[in-house]
């Protein structure tokens, strides 16, 4: 066994992995997994550069990371940084600040690597299940973008696009500086818009049609299982490889688009964080679903933060 301590700061939410890892059984024993909605990437579709109110946000998360990483004695610590500080201008701030916290400095990996952590993490536990057919299109909806892989046991193709839950919302869902609530159908034709135009760019590279099945990634997708089983609180296991019919995506969407924020925030699974912008999330599964006829996806919990992992066992 190594302990391993894995980081991946996207643009709504930064996360922390710290497990023991054998890659001979491909056995990963979590020690501690947290989640804290920072929005690094706040506004830095419009203005290009990363908010310093952002920035301290992650910076106050990454202290408390340090201090979890030094109580259980990680040997190595990877941070892996995706879609908002890759493009931003002012990343050699954010740069900075992470390697004067935590020691180590975060890579700001491609979408194309990205893609390959997500579907590591997500599948290696799959191995051996008859119940799920191969290949396998592995869907991981962020804030900033979503990444699309297909693969049976190793990646065969990927592509990562600019679309997320974050960057559709900031794009046509707010409304004189506040999300709309709820959004008009043009807002909502603007958002499906870009979304379609999203997966033609995929599908220049990435066969979607030719999964037999479906792997949902993130929080968008998670939190929409957790409404679709009525959960009185979000629960991990209760979540971790759940199925959701294409029905059941499309109803819970539809609400999402027709809903208020204060009926949004009522739902007990619904993290505070996201309430704003998973009804947009709930958009980029629907069209996935809708575009390669899926009519179930599986959804995981363990993600690009579990391939971090597996990369420095």
């Amino acid at each position: 066994m190594t302990r391993v301590a894995a980081i991946d700061c996207g643009t709504n939410s930064i996360r922390l992995l710290v497990a023991d890892a054998d890659p001979a059984t491909g056995e990963l024993v979590d020690l501690d997994r947290r989640m804290t909605i920072v929005r690094l990437g706040q506004g830095v579709d419009r203005t290009g550069r990363l908010a310093p109110e952002a920035l301290e946000r992650t910076f106050a998360a990454c202290r408390e990371y340090a201090e979890a990483i030094k109580e259980h004695g990680a040997e190595r610590v990877r941070f892996v940084a995706t879609s908002a500080s890759r493009d931003a201008e002012n990343r050699d701030e954010f740069v900075r600040g992470v390697v004067d916290i935590l020691g180590v400095e975060p890579e700001v990996i491609t979408g194309d690597q990205e893609a390959e952590f997500s579907f590591t993490g997500a599948t290696k536990e799959l191995t051996g299940r008859t119940d799920l057919e191969k290949p396998y299109l592995v869907v991981d909806i962020g804030g900033g973008s979503t990444e699309f892989v297909v693969g049976d046991d190793h990646v065969r193709a990927a592509r990562s696009v600019d679309v997320g839950c974050v960057r559709m919302t900031e794009r046509h869902l707010v409304r004189d500086g506040v999300v709309a609530d709820p959004p008009g159908e043009d807002a909502v034709a603007a958002v499906r818009d870009d979304i379609e135009a999203a997966l033609d760019l995929a599908e220049e590279t990435v066969p979607l049609r030719e999964a037999r099945t479906l792997v949902g990634l993130a929080g968008s997708v998670t939190t929409v299982s957790a409404i679709a089983q009525e959960l009185p609180e979000y629960d991990s296991a209760a979540i971790h490889h759940s199925r959701v019919s294409y029905e059941r995506v499309r109803g819970i969407t539809e609400w999402l688009i027709g809903s208020t924020h204060a009926e949004r925030a009522a739902v007990p699974s619904m993290h505070p964080g996201r309430v704003d912008v998973i009804a947009a999330g709930a958009l980029v599964l629907l069209a996935v679903m809708e575009r390669t006829g899926a009519r179930e996806v599986v959804v995981s919990e363990h993600d690009i933060l579990d391939g971090i992992a597996w990369s420095i066992a």
